[in-house]
């Protein structure tokens, strides 16, 4: 079944860190109408080398639309946190509160707890996380969040095949009733040039062949018969196409133009009113298509 361009796919895990933390990976897709692919992928700083990675698994996933792709890599509980002293700033602050207590007469010594609570007596040093070793576990996170993002394309992609086949069935439904029209088409006009020439000639003998000729001369210049032969071509293979598990969006606006060409032809041949309105839906109902295709991959 076909697949819509449009969808949305998310997914969180939680990854051991490998120094007794763990690491939190989320991955967030989202994806709108596009000619081509336009893949957009927005990693943590640090972490840009996982890129093109990412990049040719969306691509094996997806053929068009502009997508965009949020990574998260939370590393806060990774592990392989140390304190160290800053022994300078320790010092300094130390030999001021000597100086107070001898200058002010003040009571001491500073406990430790105390003397923790100045900035920057503690430093906090985290090791950094290589980008390389959480490649496969970014990647099986991207894999279920493209699952999801698929599921709902699917879905999407089914209800836009209902209602395009919906419409070619009106579309083959207008077209019977045009190749029905067209013989009396051609009959109303014969028996309007047999009217007009009775009128002309006032009671002379119609020449039966000139009449024939000329509404033979008509019907062929009026004959739809190729247009509609091939719109129901154009038809079945929309319809094949629906079908499809394979990227169609283009083929299909292909056939859609073909549809639409075939409509014109028809309406630029008939000269009658019934037909010009058949040509009217007709028309209305491959535009209506043709809006719809545009969301299929």
């Amino acid at each position: 079944m076909i697949k819509s361009m449009t969808g949305y796919g998310y997914a969180k895990r939680t990854v051991d860190s490998g120094t007794s933390g763990t690491i939190d990976i989320t991955v967030e897709l989202k994806c709108v109408n596009n000619r081509y692919l336009d893949c957009t992928i927005r990693l943590p700083r640090g972490f840009g080398a996982l890129e093109e990675s990412v990049k040719q698994r969306v691509a094996g996933a997806i053929s068009r639309g502009k997508v965009d792709v949020f990574i998260t890599i939370d590393t806060s509980r990774a592990g392989d946190v140390l304190v160290r002293v800053n022994r300078p700033v320790a010092d300094a602050y130390m030999a001021a509160f000597k100086e107070l207590t001898e200058l002010y007469a003040l009571p001491g010594p500073t406990s430790a707890a105390e003397l923790m609570r100045f900035p920057d007596v503690l430093t906090l040093e985290k090791s950094e996380t290589d980008p390389q070793t959480l490649l496969s576990d970014v990647l099986a996170v991207l894999d279920e969040a493209l699952e999801g993002f698929t599921a709902m394309r699917c879905a999407e992609g089914e209800n836009l095949a209902r209602d395009i086949l919906a419409r070619l069935d009106t579309i083959e439904n207008l077209t019977a009733q045009c190749e029905v029209l067209s013989p009396k088409t051609v009959a109303d006009y014969r028996a309007r040039l047999e009217a007009r020439l009775a009128e002309v000639l006032q009671g002379q003998e119609i020449d039966p062949q000139r009449i024939l000729m000329e509404a033979a001369i008509f019907a062929d210049r009026i004959d739809i018969g190729e247009e509609t032969v091939r719109l129901r071509s154009h038809i079945g293979q929309l319809r094949n196409l629906l079908l499809s598990d394979a990227p169609v969006g283009r083929k299909l606006d292909f056939l859609v133009q073909e549809l639409n060409r075939e409509a014109n032809t028809i309406g630029s041949k008939g000269n009658d009113a019934e037909m010009a309105r058949l040509v009217v839906d007709l028309k209305a109902e491959i535009e209506r298509i043709r809006e719809q295709i545009q969301n299929i991959e």
